[in-house]
């Protein structure tokens, strides 16, 4: 699987990784729905930093289309509500 994050880059993602990606992204959401600008702020970052941790950096010269696209490093809440799709921003 290939995820896109907002200016930085896409990585490669085993598709062995969905059900932990789909875990943040399940938190991600919920804090979005809430409303609640902590939780979110932390659920981002730890969507991200999971991308990074499962992932490896794809190859900067392909043209390859991202299976999802994350919003940016310190995006706000309201960017975010704006990406999310009825599954999140992971599909599975």
């Amino acid at each position: 699987m290939i995820v896109r994050i907002l200016g930085e880059g896409q990585y490669d993602v085993p598709e062995s990784e969905l059900d932990r990606l789909n875990a943040l992204d399940a938190a991600l959401e919920a804090a979005v729905g809430n409303g609640d600008e902590t939780a979110f702020a932390s659920a981002l970052t730890e969507l991200l930093a999971g991308v990074r941790a499962m992932g490896t950096p794809h190859a900067a010269d392909a043209l390859d289309v991202s299976d999802a696209v994350l919003p940016h490093e310190g995006a706000s809440l309201a960017e975010v509500r704006d990406l999310l799709e009825d599954d999140g921003l992971i599909p599975g």
